[in-house]
């Protein structure tokens, strides 16, 4: 008796303690992650949908991952062979450029493009970047034209830049979203996607000085982060963007406006603790499954080649889930649209799709097939009362047949016998 009541007591406790660690990792899955940047986002990379928002349409200035939308435009122009010139406004650019941190370049001095893009992005080369935009353009601020042409043919509405290289200026501001297009559209290019999962290059120029580099991103390799760029000036605060890959699945993070502390770990943590979170999150379920999610007035046309038609209420539902991440931008912009496409016999009893649910968020959009949810019970009702209002005035008119036909037969008889 002592052993059983011990078995009990055992299974309670295994029991309890299996759903105490189930609610915790549900309440660790919906409790936001803590973060020092301002500004944040992660997007899944196949579909586009934002997983993990924290005020992602603040201004903001993004300080070097500006470089990302510049690598875009030498990609669009160059070459990796083509060389470019080294020029006086290269030159001039403060700290974090190559002239500066690792050897003097002389003026005239060429390089070639593909060099070019690895100190760019990985080096985080401010005079590299001017190179670009004078190889390119004419000046500075002709190149900053061209950005804004590529800035509005992402339809983004929330972004202005002046500089190639992300210095600060009031007139030079994205947001973390606006950021995650720009970051989305340089990742589909080989020549970037290369370039920022490098660790380490060698820049060479036609004059034969030689660097060495190293990707300021501190998180590439580490728990499936293939590539990123980091950015930093005192209004922008310590900025970094960052892809990840884990099971076959691409996370794109944006942290912005984070603190540069001493170790500099402060917004790489951020990235992480957002990238993890992100992973962890599985979608909020917004209609089950086989479950009704609204009623439409259907017109149906009964008898081919007439104009008769009924209007029959369908409940509508859906062949699998329909899902979303439940954040306050998505439950802002969720839209859902119902379209009937096919109204028969066959799409009101449910055995082909009556029509096709699009659910919106943002970039985000997804169709799902739906069915008629009416009961077999509920579809007789209706064709019975819909042959019912055919089939009684027929009835009725072929009554009235066969009782004028007697009648008329019942004349001629009596006719016939009144000769006599």
């Amino acid at each position: 008796m002592k052993r059983k009541n011990n078995i009990i007591l055992f299974v309670l406790i295994f029991t309890l303690c299996l759903n105490l660690n189930v609610s915790a990792a549900d309440e660790s899955s919906n409790t936001l992650p803590e973060i020092y940047g301002t500004s944040a986002i992660t997007v899944d990379m196949q579909t586009n949908e934002i997983i993990y928002e924290k005020n992602p349409d603040t201004k903001i200035y993004p300080a070097s991952t500006t470089k990302l939308l510049t690598a875009i435009l030498l990609e669009k122009n160059k070459k990796e062979t083509d060389m470019l010139a080294y020029t006086a406004e290269a030159k001039a650019q403060p700290q974090s450029s190559l002239n500066s941190a690792a050897h003097p370049i002389e003026v005239g001095d060429t390089i070639s493009a593909k060099n070019v893009m690895d100190a760019l992005l990985m080096f985080s080369a401010n005079d590299m970047a001017c190179v670009i935009a004078e190889n390119i353009s004419k000046s500075i601020p002709e190149f900053a034209d061209k950005m804004n042409e590529e800035v509005q043919s992402l339809n983004l509405k929330n972004t202005h830049f002046v500089t190639p290289n992300g210095l600060h200026s009031p007139e030079h501001y994205s947001t973390s979203y606006d950021m995650s297009i720009i970051a989305r559209e340089a990742f589909k290019n080989s020549w970037i996607r290369d370039t920022i999962y490098k660790s380490t290059s060698t820049v060479t120029t036609s004059k034969g000085a030689s660097f060495a580099i190293m990707n300021t991103n501190k998180l590439l390799g580490k728990d499936g982060c293939i590539g990123g760029k980091t950015g930093y000036t005192d209004p922008a605060g310590r900025c970094l963007v960052a892809i990840y890959e884990r099971d076959n699945r691409k996370i794109l993070g944006i942290v912005m406006n984070s603190i540069y502390d001493a170790n500099d770990t402060y917004v790489f943590n951020d990235m992480e603790k957002i990238i993890n979170w992100s992973y962890s999150k599985t979608p909020y379920i917004l209609h089950k499954k086989d479950s009704v999610i609204d009623k439409k007035d259907v017109k149906f046309k009964f008898l081919p080649f007439t104009n008769f038609e009924k209007t029959i209420k369908v409940p509508i539902k859906t062949e699998d889930n329909v899902s979303y991440y439940d954040n306050d931008l998505n439950k802002k912009e969720l839209q859902q649209k119902i379209t009937i496409t096919t109204v028969n016999m066959k799409s009101l009893k449910g055995e082909i799709p009556i029509g096709i649910l699009t659910v919106k968020q943002r970039d985000f959009s997804k169709s799902y097939k739906i069915y008629s949810g009416l009961s077999k019970k509920s579809f007789l009702k209706h064709m019975f009362s819909i042959y019912s209002i055919i089939l009684i005035p027929v009835f009725i008119l072929i009554l009235i047949f066969l009782f004028m036909k007697n009648k008329s037969r019942r004349y001629k008889k009596h006719k016939k016998y009144s000769y006599h």
